[in-house]
């Protein structure tokens, strides 16, 4: 069920979020506690301002108030917000647009000793992702195949 949401409330907001200039980077409906929350992240070129969210918030919450038949017809809390700096990489869109960016990604099993990698993301395929990464005080290069990725997110680098 929470995958047909996702999908209908992707439909619905996204000519509303690009039409005011924005980018729809990730919808989540899920549950915590006895809670249901609809998540809509939303972006633009300079990052996302207060009146951004709330702009998008008020043009979002209207239109879900009225549309018919009800995509969500349980009671849940709607939150929108930007994805932050540290933001998930889940589509291979959001690998593409990562590259050259500091990243860190988390493998399903070791992958040369390591499970947990941070780096430069170099290069995205179809089937690999190439991150330049500092061992101690060594530069070095690894290929991840895709299928290894548990998951992927900008990381900042100190």
């Amino acid at each position: 069920m929470a995958n047909d949401v996702v999908e209908k409330i992707t439909e619905l907001v996204t000519p509303i979020i690009t039409a005011k200039g924005f980018s729809l980077w990730d919808v989540e409906f899920v549950k915590e506690g006895r809670d249901m929350f609809l998540r809509i992240f939303i972006d633009k070129p300079g990052g996302i301002t207060m009146d951004d969210i709330v702009l998008a918030t008020n043009e979002i919450s209207e239109m879900l108030d009225v549309v018919d038949p009800d995509p969500i017809p349980q009671a849940y809390m709607l939150e929108i917000s930007s994805p932050g700096a540290e933001r998930p990489l889940k589509t291979p869109e959001d690998l593409e647009w990562a590259q050259g960016q500091y990243v860190h990604v988390s493998l399903y099993q070791k992958l040369d000793g390591v499970k947990d990698y941070e780096g430069d993301l170099v290069s995205v395929t179809e089937e690999t992702l190439t991150l330049n990464y500092l061992d101690k005080t060594r530069q070095k290069s690894v290929e991840i195949p895709r299928d290894m990725i548990a998951k992927a997110r900008l990381a900042i680098k100190f």
